[in-house]
């Protein structure tokens, strides 16, 4: 049986080598200050760069820091998934480590949850004006349309920094949704919670992980994921076609009654125009649905761990030398049914 502990803090980790040495100089006062036991379960989301490297050289001097190296880069709210599934804590912390979000942070939240007796601890940004206006009048759009669309109870300034008690932890661990966005996903939950504020800060280094393609796709995906508004959509845009294409048909009666010269073609244009786009809309989103059908038919793991230094026997090389990993070790996670087999 795994070692339980008070408190994980999991932080998913793609190209952040030189956030890295920033993010641990101000992450471990405060969690040791704390008095409570935790471990720091670091996740990499396949980088390309030194992360894993210096992430294992930083655990020689911090054996609460834990690495789970995935095989690929996945996307955040994946490797966030597997971070969630390795802890091993009563609550469970999810932070990025650009340093945006403060961890110092992190001790009123195990306070409030303690204090108030509630499931879910959110922390809500109070002040964003270190963001450029681009991201802020993004972000504050994105909160608008997922609380018209998915619920009131979406927070408009609450991203994935939150706490959450292992209850909340173990149900997000059994839902078999193959991508999940928790920001919506926990809240839906409806179990009981509170909320902390903070300045939201600059990011310490690097660059952004979320460019504008990545914040589509994650309100793409908010928004197939979690409504069937898109599907709503496609069929009030028949619903106007059809009445427009009545419109013409009735135009074109009226000019044929009355002998007007009419070349036609422009109507045409526009009809066939219209209709057209309409229906690829139309099919685009349904595809849409039926892909991720499809997908879950499948029954892929999500991500596969390479190596997790809490349990296995690794030998990793700082000289970039192989790694040799307990195979054991390895999982299919995000499919408890499915028996593990050896890979090559």
């Amino acid at each position: 049986m795994p070692q339980l502990v008070t408190l994980s803090v999991v932080t998913p980790m793609f190209n952040e080598r030189e956030a890295v040495d920033h993010f641990v100089a101000r992450l471990r006062p405060a969690l040791d200050g704390l008095g409570d036991s935790y471990e720091v379960v670091a996740v990499d989301d396949g980088s390309s760069d030194a992360t894993v490297s210096r992430l294992m050289q930083l655990r020689v001097e911090w054996p609460q820091l834990r690495v789970v190296a995935l095989r690929r880069n996945v996307g955040h709210q994946t490797a966030l998934r597997a971070g969630l599934k390795a802890a091993r804590g009563e609550y469970v912390v999810s932070i990025d480590a650009d340093l945006q979000d403060p961890p110092e942070v992190i001790g009123d939240m195990l306070a409030a949850a303690r204090r108030e007796n509630v499931d879910v601890v959110y922390g809500v940004r109070s002040d964003r004006s270190t963001d450029t206006a681009f991201k802020r009048n993004t972000a504050g759009l994105y909160y608008w349309m997922m609380r018209r669309l998915v619920g009131p109870w979406v927070s408009d300034q609450a991203g994935d920094f939150r706490l959450m008690s292992r209850a909340v932890v173990d149900v997000l661990n059994d839902l078999p949704e193959p991508r999940p966005v928790y920001r919506l996903v926990v809240p839906s939950l409806g179990f009981s919670s509170a909320e902390v504020s903070y300045v939201r800060e600059e990011r310490v280094a690097g660059e952004t992980k979320y460019p504008l393609s990545r914040m589509i796709r994650l309100t793409f995906d908010s928004i197939t994921g979690f409504s069937a508004s898109p599907l709503k959509i496609a069929t009030w845009l028949g619903l106007l076609s059809f009445l427009l294409c009545v419109v013409l048909i009735v135009t074109g009666l009226v000019a044929w009654g009355t002998g007007a010269t009419v070349p036609g073609w422009t109507s045409l244009y526009i009809a066939v125009l219209l209709l057209g786009g309409v229906q690829l809309m139309c099919l685009g989103l349904l595809g849409e649905y039926v892909g991720r059908i499809y997908a879950a038919s499948q029954g892929r793991p999500a991500f596969l761990v390479a190596f997790d230094t809490a349990t296995s026997s690794t030998a990793h090389p700082l000289s970039g030398g192989p790694i040799t990993v307990d195979i054991d070790a390895v999982e299919l996670v995000g499919h408890p049914d499915r028996e593990r087999a050896p890979i090559a």
